[in-house]
């Protein structure tokens, strides 16, 4: 199904419209709250339970990435690629770069098959520093 056809099967609201506004802007990978503070400090009137919900419902029609940062917190960004996917993420921005993972992929179905397993589905999230943030990080520590 596209983009466009999921779409027009949730209900459109002004506070989902808001929200997915605020994700398109997004450059990383934001939690509810942190959407929600930004969507309030905007004058935009959308409860957490709202924000929370129209993120469940894009990440369930496959239009938002999400992951967990080391606290357990899900992590929500809109998705710029339709493809399986995969993200390198700056620990320190929050930044992120999807990547291509055909290593993965081949390793995934190998190991699944030689244990039997079929219809298998995998995350893999790398975590690192990102050139600005490593940039800043080694001048800091000069001074």
């Amino acid at each position: 199904m596209t983009r466009d056809a999921r779409a027009t099967r949730r209900k459109s609201t002004k506070q989902r419209a808001a929200i997915e506004e605020a994700l398109d802007r997004a450059a990383g990978f934001r939690s509810a709250q942190e959407l929600h503070e930004e969507l309030r400090g905007t004058g935009r009137r959308v409860g957490l339970t709202t924000v929370y919900r129209a993120l469940q419902d894009l990440s369930d029609a496959g239009e938002v990435d999400v992951l967990q940062s080391a606290e357990g917190e899900a992590l929500y960004r809109r998705c710029r690629s339709a493809d399986h996917h995969h993200h390198l993420v700056c620990r320190s921005c929050g930044a992120s770069v999807e990547v291509e993972g055909t290593e993965v992929e081949t390793w995934t179905q190998r190991v699944a098959r030689r244990h039997g397993f079929t219809a298998v589905t995998h995350t893999v999230e790398v975590f690192g520093v990102c050139r600005p943030c490593g940039v800043s990080e080694r001048a800091s520590r000069r001074a």
